[in-house]
């Protein structure tokens, strides 16, 4: 993967961002695609920009969307763009700044790429495989924190069970948590539920790259444009605590599995 072809998704992340720029904290239509799930007229707009812009870039990927419906012919061909339009789009419907664009082109089941643009923040993130991971042009790196018990983690509250965590800022976006981990800025991020590639194959890159270990909720190797187009969980964490988290987790995340 070319530096030139990154920052060609690089500015293509940048379109978009500033396309939602243009409308946020604005007037525009805005739904619910299912009881607490919304989506706007600007998550379709920028999907579609994306979709244009990418396929100019890489005629030959297929298109994993949240903002478009799936195709299995995807599974067919030799890599796939997975794309969150606006990952975050609770926070940008309320006009808070914790929204990215997300942008991962995967081959062979495993990102080459990602890109995160949250022009609200004043952050743009990126990586390629091998290369680091980058925030506003400079590189990133997850803290060194060796012990579980006074980790950060983005959330509102912690749960009682994990009342030694420490609770930070808490953006609506997956991946801007995960970058989040990615820049030490948190420690762990943990889902323990069903959730879709778009949200994270980006953001798990970066934080990779950037040298954090990044699992599903049960600490396995996450894989990419899968069947479902989903994974379990995911488990982002600073290197020397993510086996605890995963030991830790476990039960929980078991649990949550077999439902």
């Amino acid at each position: 993967m070319t530096d030139t072809f990154l920052d060609a998704v690089s500015a293509v992340a940048r379109e978009a961002g500033a396309l939602a720029m243009n409308h946020w904290r604005g007037d525009f239509e805005q739904w619910e695609k299912s009881p607490g799930n919304p989506v706007s007229e600007v998550d379709l707009a920028v999907d579609q920009l994306l979709k244009q812009r990418l396929a100019e870039l890489d005629p030959e990927a297929g298109w994993l969307s949240e903002e478009t419906a799936d195709s299995a012919e995807r599974l067919l061909l030799p890599r796939v763009w997975v794309v969150d339009p606006i990952d975050g789009t609770r926070d940008f419907v309320r006009g808070r700044r914790g929204w990215a664009i997300s942008i991962a082109l995967v081959e062979g089941g495993r990102p080459l790429l990602g890109v995160l643009d949250a022009p609200a923040r004043g952050e743009h993130w990126s990586a390629a495989t091998g290369a680091g991971a980058l925030r506003n042009g400079e590189l990133v790196r997850p803290s060194s924190i060796t012990t579980l018990s006074g980790a950060r983690v983005p959330a509102d509250v912690v749960p009682r069970m994990d009342s030694d965590l420490v609770p930070v800022e808490k953006p609506n976006s997956i991946a801007l948590r995960m970058a989040m981990v990615a820049a030490g800025e948190a420690d762990l991020v943990a889902t323990l539920r069903w959730g879709f590639e778009w949200d994270i194959a980006a953001a798990a890159l970066i934080a990779q790259e950037a040298g954090a270990t990044v699992t599903d909720a049960r600490g396995n190797t996450l894989r990419y444009n899968s069947t479902r187009g989903d994974a379990f969980g995911v488990l982002a964490a600073s290197p020397g605590i993510h086996a605890e988290a995963v030991s830790r987790l476990a039960e929980r995340a078991n649990s949550a599995f077999a439902r």
